[in-house]
């Protein structure tokens, strides 16, 4: 089955806990602090799997977790680091976020791996916090939570050539002719209904990609047909090969036809529809009469288009059209999808920084990840410990933010599920 979009859940790994303990020991009367920081959570890292065609491994799967980090223990240990998580995908998918729609990574290189999600770190342990004069801290820090995102993965064929047009036209014939690709042909429409991709070789020694993509119908941007589902993957292409049938056949008109798929490309995508093309007209040696053709040829030399007459069943005129397209694809330099500098790239300073205040029947609720962040590293119940949390009250700038809002003291302030009487 060929599985080429879907979404998917990944979360990195959280960092382990530091750890408060005490260094006892035979005599030893103050060992002092010697509680070792956890370990940082694990990263997740998407790696192009030059064995993979397809995203099927993601139709049922939709759940992906780096391993935690391990928390911290006596006598300095540090917690062991999470594991990696390394996601296999086929070259040429695009990952996505998937709220924003914005791309994080264009995995179309043999080798690539790119990091995605940074895992948390670890929560450093008590005996960093020792003093001259808090020689026993019996508050360490949590680890840092993993970031979870749903993503979305597409997969967007690697192919110099695109063939398009309207069902049954004869691409996929096409495409056997000229490739060692064996594509469904019948006469019906819709034969084709995934995408098909062969290498064709010239006499010159050189060869290139070609994509046969499924017939796109009027509608297809708005998803009707099987049109919308595979445009995607002509993004890449450097070359169109417009195939229109010429016969007269089924009633068609050539020029109608065009212009329909063109209608279609603009819809979809701008710059899809100013790609460079060459109109192949085919089917002609069934053609009931020239008046189609010669609309056809109007058009491509008003719009200054190169035509192509074949047939794609006898091989009449498909020699000089692919010493063409070889001609024309070494001018046509290959592009990036992806812009680098649009990439989206996740931190855990972005992801953790931040704090909102809201009220809520009178009380201050204080919330967000720097919340979340300050309250992991706090013991309530040891006073050093809640020096260090009003300390950092006033650091983060919730202290000024509460007094905007007008809290007073005596008022209740909640910190998540933690509730205190605010005083100046």
């Amino acid at each position: 089955m060929f599985v080429d979009y879907t979404k998917i859940l990944i979360k990195s790994g959280d960092g382990g806990n530091g750890a408060v303990t005490f260094r006892r020991e035979k005599y030893v009367a103050a060992g002092g602090p010697d509680g070792g920081d956890g370990g940082k959570g694990g990263d997740v890292y998407f790696e192009v799997d030059p064995d993979k065609n397809t995203l099927i491994d993601f139709r049922y799967n939709k759940k992906f977790k780096a391993q935690s980090g391990e928390n911290g223990s006596g006598n300095h240990c540090y917690g062991k680091s999470g594991e990696n998580l390394v996601i296999k995908v086929p070259k040429g998918t695009v990952v996505k976020d998937f709220e924003t729609g914005k791309v994080i990574a264009d995995l179309s290189n043999d080798g690539q791996k790119e990091l995605i999600l940074p895992g948390g770190r670890g929560g450093k342990g008590n005996s960093h916090f020792a003093t001259a004069t808090r020689q026993a801290p019996r508050f360490a820090q949590d680890g840092e939570k993993g970031i979870e995102k749903e993503v979305i993965l597409e997969l967007k064929l690697l192919a110099d050539v695109g063939l398009i047009g309207f069902p049954n036209v004869g691409k996929s014939t096409l495409l056997s002719r000229v490739t060692a690709a064996r594509p469904k042909i019948a006469n019906y429409h819709f034969t084709t209904i995934y995408p098909n991709l062969g290498v064709v070789n010239t006499e010159f020694g050189d060869s290139f990609v070609i994509a046969d993509i499924p017939g796109v119908i009027e509608g297809a941007s708005e998803g009707i047909g099987l049109g919308l589902q595979f445009l995607r993957h002509i993004e890449r292409t450097r070359l169109l090969l417009h195939v229109i049938d010429c016969s007269g056949i089924e009633g068609r008109n050539p020029v109608e036809d065009y212009y329909t798929i063109h209608k279609e490309l603009e819809k979809y995508s701008e710059k899809l529809s100013k790609r460079k093309e060459i109109i192949v007209a085919n089917k002609t040696d069934i053609m009931q009469d020239d008046s189609g053709l010669k609309e056809l040829e109007k058009l491509a030399k008003d719009k200054n288009i190169e035509i192509f007459k074949i047939s794609a069943v006898t091989g009449e005129g498909i020699k000089e059209l692919f010493t063409r397209v070889s001609e024309v694809l070494k001018s046509l330099p290959k592009e990036d999808l992806i812009d680098v500098d649009e990439r989206v790239i996740y931190t855990l300073k972005e992801e953790k920084s931040g704090f909102d205040v809201d009220i809520v029947d009178g009380e201050y609720i204080v919330s967000g990840p720097a919340v979340e962040r300050l309250m992991g590293r706090v013991n309530i119940g040891d006073n050093e410990s809640m020096a260090y949390l009003l300390r950092s009250i006033r650091d983060l700038g919730i202290e000024d933010k509460l007094k905007e809002m007008g809290v007073r003291e005596g008022d209740t302030v909640k910190f998540l599920e933690w509730e205190f009487e605010w005083y100046d």
